[in-house]
């Protein structure tokens, strides 16, 4: 840590420090910490809500030197507090920096906070070192934001996509900056560089609504952006389970080399008018085995999975189901494995898959060796009325990564005549 000397009584106000775990960067994970001092840690909750509410003149001090600190994110991994230091009291005095690290390995988060002794003296650093180079990387620079509500309810929030590779944070903050006054702006990246979205704060919702309607289309390094307002995951979740109830895409698999646009339109069009009609197909023309059709109403569309899944063609049983953009399909992914996670958690030894539509030549065993080079199964057992298949059965998983993996394979599959339907076997 590096302290002005002369500032030394100043810093050792807790004020001057920012909150534990109250990062700005998301990248902090579970059992990480900026190891920062917190000065409501042994308060009671009377007395912080009393602190916060701003009425009393004491926190005035601290509010003072809140204002003062800048969030310095991007950070290469041997940047250290000296360097910082020398680089940002050219600026003005400086109460305290502080680079946040891991707890147990100690090494850099990539974020740091720089504590000024003057609000100027921390506008200027912002204004005029925004994007610098530091040890070959740009930083970037934002206000150290306490208020956690403001961060997280989306106010003022925009989500960019379809950005070209070129553009960094740099070019992303002069694009949007004309629109008013930006809290903080990212580009999504990893090793391979831009992920092609990235997000953008600004102070309030007004500046982000007219950056959605003067940049939402546009072409930005030859590519057309959307723009549009934040959704949080758990909107985006629910929004998506919304679009499920009322679907009109439809997904045909297990047809074969033989299938044509026209052929599949044929089969498919006796439940609703079609809008679309595609067979996926190869280099050579050859049909994939998969395609899709869109109909014109929820109604027809519900119509044809109904009927068609499992179906006969050309002597294919085919499987037809809703269609789901990747997106979809992460999020339900993501959905059964957490619920498995729970299982586990809740004390469950085994995770049960429920699998049906099962061929009536399909025994224990047969079904046991299907599922086997998934993983560790404990038990297999098909369901059966006086010595006859019911069609069902259940296989026991040792963990939730392997019966994830054997739901994501398997559902679909063709197994002896008929395609498996598969899901996690609920708990009662």
């Amino acid at each position: 840590m590096r302290v002005l000397p002369e500032l030394e009584e100043l810093y050792l106000n807790p004020a001057a420090w920012p909150l534990r775990g109250d990062s700005e960067d998301p990248a902090l994970e579970p059992g990480q910490s900026c190891g920062l001092v917190s000065p409501h840690r042994n308060c009671s909750k009377s007395s912080r809500e009393q602190a916060h509410s701003g009425k009393d003149e004491e926190m005035n001090v601290e509010a003072k030197y809140r204002m003062a600190s800048l969030y310095v994110g991007d950070l290469h991994a041997d940047v250290t507090e000296d360097l910082l230091f020398r680089k940002f009291s050219t600026v003005g005095p400086v109460l305290s920096i502080r680079i946040c690290r891991d707890q147990v390995t100690r090494s850099s988060l990539g974020y740091a906070y720089v504590n000024f002794l003057h609000l100027a003296d921390a506008q200027k650093a912002l204004d005029t070192m925004n994007f610098d180079i530091i040890k070959g990387k740009s930083i970037r620079l934002m206000w150290s934001q306490r208020d956690a509500y403001l961060r997280r309810s989306g106010i003022g929030n925009v989500f960019i996509k379809n950005l070209d590779k070129s553009i960094d944070n740099k070019t992303l903050y002069e694009h949007f900056s004309a629109f008013g006054k930006i809290l903080s702006s990212k580009v999504m990246s990893d090793d391979q560089g831009s992920k092609g979205y990235a997000f953008v704060h600004f102070q309030n919702q007004s500046a982000a609504d007219r950056a959605i309607e003067e940049m939402n289309g546009k072409l930005l390094q030859g590519c057309k952006v959307f723009v549009g307002r934040f959704k949080s995951r758990k909107d985006r979740e629910a929004e998506l389970r919304s679009k499920a109830s009322e679907f009109t895409n439809v997904y045909i698999k297990n047809f074969g080399g033989d299938m044509d646009d026209e052929r599949l339109k044929d089969v498919f069009s006796k439940y609703g008018k079609t809008l679309s009609v595609k067979v996926m197909t190869d280099s050579s023309g050859k049909s994939k085995g998969f395609g899709f059709v869109s109909f014109d109403s929820h109604e027809a569309a519900k119509k044809a999975v109904e009927e068609m899944n499992g179906r006969d063609i050309n002597g294919q049983l085919i499987f037809v189901a809703r269609a789901q953009k990747k997106v979809e399909r992460q999020a339900e992914l993501k959905q059964m494995f957490e619920q498995l996670k729970k299982e586990r958690i809740r004390g469950c030894q085994v995770v049960k898959l429920y699998v049906k539509n099962l061929d009536d030549t399909i025994d224990d065993e047969k079904l046991r060796n299907e599922f086997s080079s998934f993983g560790s199964i404990s038990r297999v057992k098909v369901m059966q009325e006086e010595g006859q298949s019911k069609g069902f059965g259940l296989i026991c998983f040792s963990s939730p990564e392997d019966a994830l993996k054997a739901m994501t394979e398997m559902n679909g599959r063709i197994l002896g005549s008929k395609p498996l339907s598969i899901a996690l076997a609920q708990r009662h």
